[in-house]
């Protein structure tokens, strides 16, 4: 399945100039961080691409004068950065990251899920309605910080709620490190409020549960309806499923735009440090307990129980908190624990071939 993205593109796909093809993959989002780890001659050879969109039959990759369907790999994802090898595509480069947003995949198998690569901006969103939920939030926001990818909160439907203010000041709860900005996905309002973070060359990505408004505000930043949207469940306010694939649009004459399926669970995994950046009030009130190993239950001198009896620290978000942190500790443990098996199985099966081997030559 082939798909022609060059009418989207400011310069031709076919153009000839190395010129042109360097304007065309700066459209694309490449720039220094990739270019450094290839020198020019060897792009000649293997053409630098970018993974726009990932299907069950494959990865839909775009480059100069490139357009295909390379076969399906567990190592690459959307937004990835490949060096294509025409001689066996299978094993194209995958460049190294600026961002991976990942998860623990749903289900028992215990694997990471690769969900998005070399993202700038994560928009964050939720309604001002039903839909809004703090825990949430607060996980997708530590997963942006654990990637290295900037959070903003995005409220939709503003124009629906009776009290504004409420939602901005409840989603400012989340973090002090991330804008908050709130809006009507369907007026006019998008392109503008959006635009600091949407340079050319730039890629952001829309997080969020299904029906908040995420291919509404890709379709408001290109301009077009192209992109379906559904209208959400009136008897609770959650959304139904319209994007069904991860894939990356192209804004004319601006960012690359990264469209989401609502994700019904995200579990985090290897994700401390992100966790930490998002409760970094928290953080700050650990450091002034009078024990480095506070548990912030009964022990004498806890800065973060004072907090809570003093009115300043909610004890709902140190729960929240105390969750994420379990399921990270859970999560990051099972998935060592596996990798262990693997390397321990991988060493069985070398050293079962390798007497194999042996007793063939004896």
């Amino acid at each position: 399945m082939n798909r022609d993205d060059s009418a989207l593109l400011p310069c031709s796909a076919n153009a000839g100039s190395v010129g042109r093809n360097q304007a065309l993959l700066e459209t694309l989002g490449w720039g220094p961080f990739f270019a450094q780890q290839i020198s020019v001659e060897a792009l000649s050879d293997s053409p630098a691409v970018r993974v726009v969109a990932v299907h069950r039959s494959g990865l839909h990759i775009v480059g100069a004068g490139i357009d295909e369907i390379l076969p399906p790999r567990a190592d690459a994802t959307v937004g990835d950065w490949l060096l294509l090898d025409r001689a066996l595509p299978r094993a194209s480069r995958v460049l190294s990251r600026k961002s991976l947003i990942k998860r623990r995949a749903p289900g028992t198998n215990r694997e990471v899920q690769l969900i998005a690569a070399n993202i700038d901006t994560a928009f964050v969103v939720t309604s001002c309605n039903q839909d809004f939920n703090l825990a949430r939030l607060e996980r997708y926001v530590a997963l942006a910080f654990e990637a290295e990818i900037t959070p903003v909160i995005v409220l939709t439907k503003a124009d629906l709620a009776t009290d504004l203010q409420s939602w901005i000041d409840a989603a400012r709860d989340v973090s002090d490190r991330v804008p908050v900005l709130a809006l009507d996905a369907r007026g006019d309002e998008p392109p503008e409020v959006l635009s600091p973070w949407c340079k050319p060359g730039r890629t952001v990505a829309f997080l969020g549960s299904s029906g908040v408004g995420k291919s509404t505000l890709t379709n408001a930043l290109a301009g077009t309806d192209a992109i379906a949207t559904r209208a959400i469940r009136e008897d609770d306010a959650r959304g139904r499923h319209t994007t069904t694939h991860r894939e990356l649009h192209l804004i004319p004459g601006g960012c690359l735009v990264l469209d989401t399926p609502g994700m019904r669970e995200l579990q985090l995994t290897d994700a401390a440090s992100g966790i930490a950046d998002t409760f970094e009030d928290i953080q700050m009130l650990s450091a002034q307990c009078r024990f480095g190993d506070c548990q912030h239950e009964s022990e004498p001198g806890c800065a973060v129980r004072d907090a809570i009896e003093h009115g300043r620290l909610d004890p709902t978000r140190l729960l929240r908190w105390r969750k994420l942190l379990a399921e990270d500790t859970f999560n990051s443990a099972s998935l060592a624990e596996r990798r262990t098996k693997d390397r321990e199985f991988g060493k069985m099966v070398r050293r079962v071939m390798t007497e194999a081997k042996s007793r063939r030559r004896s």
